[in-house]
């Protein structure tokens, strides 16, 4: 009977939540997809054909039971195909709003390479787990025993809330340390709304203190409180801080009207909180120019249009089938008034009186592929332009802090980038007891790496505690 209502692509065709005019969309913060409503989220579900081996499963970082929880919710079984996808993923709302799934489970779908057009799996994922907050579904990670063992945890993003999600089920006292007021990491402030709306993200902070987990917001490791302090504290220490400082160009980022993406997004979204923001980073009625082809230059640019500016154009290096950002972000953006200027790489800064006016760019072309395949640019001599602007936003990608002497401890062993050495399996640094998770260590990369690394290294942290009770029991 279940198989009867699978394998419906050949007869169904794809479809996503309806999306909002570009025009209404563009006036808010507000998401631009609507929600499924259950019928169609149990047709779009029974499109999924059910496969031996399912690609969208393997290709997913947490290797989500993504074919089941379908079958489940084609069946009309709501609530299981929610635990189901809860079993695997700590946040499945918020993977459902902002993974590539275009670069991972919907893009291996095998019906997709059929030429079918792939399931709808992060549309329906949202689905199921708003459906679960809606109808009371989802339960806070209360432990059933309390255990003595406590673990500090810094960094509020991701990574750190995926552990302690984990190690407060098992009971573990857990205390998350971050810099900001808010929990959340970049999800909170780094992710405009139209993408992740703030409330998704507080629900489940609410839930984690519910469970017990204690945060200390607005805590600057290094200075309100020494990295030895927390170690001294805790049984282990999870270190989830994320990337955050920017990379910049060389071209004079300093000049009034430069901004770095993260204070740019950072800014914006405390506005949407009622926060105090600068004025300088509102781009109503200027000429905006975002400088970088990912994921954030795309929160800009479309964050620039919500602000009313007067235009707004993308400069990247390559062109769109090179670009690492998404491909379903690009067409929302270029839906909603941003120009795209492909194959253009920024040479130099104009500036007036100490304030940017323009951009000289210099136009490319694709030559030989490089050691990762990709095709190099290169400048065509004699083709620059200078590229009018008010505000330029450099969206070049982050780098690591240079933790060991922010927090004093050379012995905290980093890579050549300055990420955090850290076992692939276990996440444990060369300091016995301390682990790291997340952007910290692999990099600038996606939400859904990092939750995969605190859930690893949270269960790693598990069986540490257990081996030194083991041996203070002996």
């Amino acid at each position: 009977m279940a198989k009867d209502r699978m394998l419906q692509f050949v007869t169904r065709p794809r479809e996503m939540p309806a999306k909002r005019s570009a025009s209404e969309r563009a006036e808010d913060f507000d998401e631009i997809y609507r929600q499924f409503a259950a019928e169609k989220a149990a047709e779009q579900a029974s499109r999924c054909s059910q496969c031996g081996v399912p690609y969208c499963q393997s290709h997913c970082p947490l290797h989500n039971n993504i074919p089941d929880w379908l079958r489940l919710t084609a069946e009309g079984r709501l609530q299981e195909a929610y635990e189901l996808s809860q079993a695997t993923n700590s946040f499945p709302e918020i993977c459902g709003r902002i993974c590539p799934q275009d670069r991972l489970c919907e893009g291996n779908c095998v019906i997709e390479q059929a030429g079918h057009g792939t399931v709808t799996i992060g549309a329906i994922e949202k689905y199921l787990t708003d459906t679960a907050f809606a109808r009371g579904w989802t339960r806070a990670p209360i432990p059933h025993a309390e255990r003595g063992e406590s673990v500090g945890i810094i960094g509020a993003g991701p990574a750190g809330l995926a552990a302690a999600e984990r190690l407060r089920r098992q009971g573990v006292q857990v205390t998350v340390y971050d810099r900001y007021d808010r929990a959340g990491g970049l999800m909170t402030y780094g992710i405009p709304g139209f993408k992740l709306e703030k409330d998704v993200v507080a629900r489940r902070v609410a839930e984690l203190e519910e469970a017990g987990v204690q945060f200390m917001l607005n805590c600057r490791v290094g200075q309100d409180i020494s990295f030895d302090a927390i170690r001294g504290k805790h049984d282990a220490v999870l270190i989830g801080t994320g990337v955050y400082k920017t990379r910049e160009l060389g071209l004079g980022e300093g000049a009034a009207g430069t901004v770095q993406a993260l204070d740019y997004l950072t800014a914006s979204n405390r506005r949407g909180f009622g926060d105090e923001a600068a004025e300088a980073l509102d781009a109503e009625g200027l000429r905006v120019v975002v400088i970088g082809g990912g994921d954030t230059a795309m929160d800009c640019v479309r964050t620039a249009i919500r602000q009313g500016a007067e235009s707004v154009k993308c400069l990247y290096r390559r062109d769109r089938a090179n670009m690492p950002g998404s491909q379903r972000e690009v067409q929302n953006a270029e839906e909603e008034g941003v120009e795209f200027v492909w194959l253009s790489l920024p040479r130099a800064l104009v500036t007036e009186g100490g304030r940017v006016t323009g951009v000289v760019t210099d136009r490319m072309r694709l030559g030989a592929p490089d050691v990762t395949g990709r095709q190099s640019p290169e400048v065509i001599e004699g083709a620059d332009w200078n590229e009018p602007a008010d505000i330029v936003i450099t969206a070049l990608g982050f780098e690591p802090e240079d933790l060991p002497t922010l927090w004093g401890v050379p012995d905290l062993t980093v890579s050549r980038w300055g990420t955090i050495r850290a076992d692939f399996t276990t996440h444990a640094t060369s300091l016995p007891g301390v682990y790291a998770a997340g952007d910290i260590v692999r990099g600038a990369s996606l939400v859904v790496w990092a939750i995969r690394d605190g859930r690893e290294a949270a269960d790693a942290i598990l069986d540490y505690l257990a081996q030194e009770a083991t041996l203070a029991a002996e």
